[in-house]
């Protein structure tokens, strides 16, 4: 259910690094909690933010959830299908879904994140 190679937070973000670039988005398993999406918010290309630091919200049918850097960065890249096809998160959160991408500041932080098999365990923890 969750890519294997990912890496991810205990507020339901997901990071896939590759060559010192994190793209960033919501996990299934928070875009199921959240319901239909209707608005993705999106930071300012540039923006340099601190793991934690809220960089955007998710709007759905049933509530509003910000979303957190799960680690220190620059802002490179925001998903722009997301204006217009916010639907997109939930249909396709790990992939086509993506909210933004950052250059890695600190790799180090990566080591603060979980696996697939920490995450899966955090959830069903969190669903009980």
């Amino acid at each position: 259910m969750y890519p294997d190679s990912y890496l991810y937070t205990k507020e339901h973000e997901w990071v896939d690094v590759e060559d010192g670039v994190a793209t960033v988005g919501i996990t299934d398993y928070a875009q199921e909690q959240l319901g239909d999406i209707v608005y993705v918010e999106l930071p300012e290309v540039g923006s340099e933010l601190g793991a934690g630091d809220e960089f955007g919200s998710v709007e759905s049918v049933k509530a509003v959830a910000e979303v957190f850097m799960p680690i220190a960065g620059e802002v490179v890249a925001v998903n722009e299908d997301l204006e217009d096809s916010p639907e997109l998160v939930n249909k396709k959160a790990h992939d086509e879904g993506w909210v933004i991408k950052i250059k890695v500041a600190d790799p180090s932080e990566l080591d603060d994140l979980m696996d697939q098999e920490q995450y899966e365990e955090w959830v069903e923890q969190e669903s009980k």
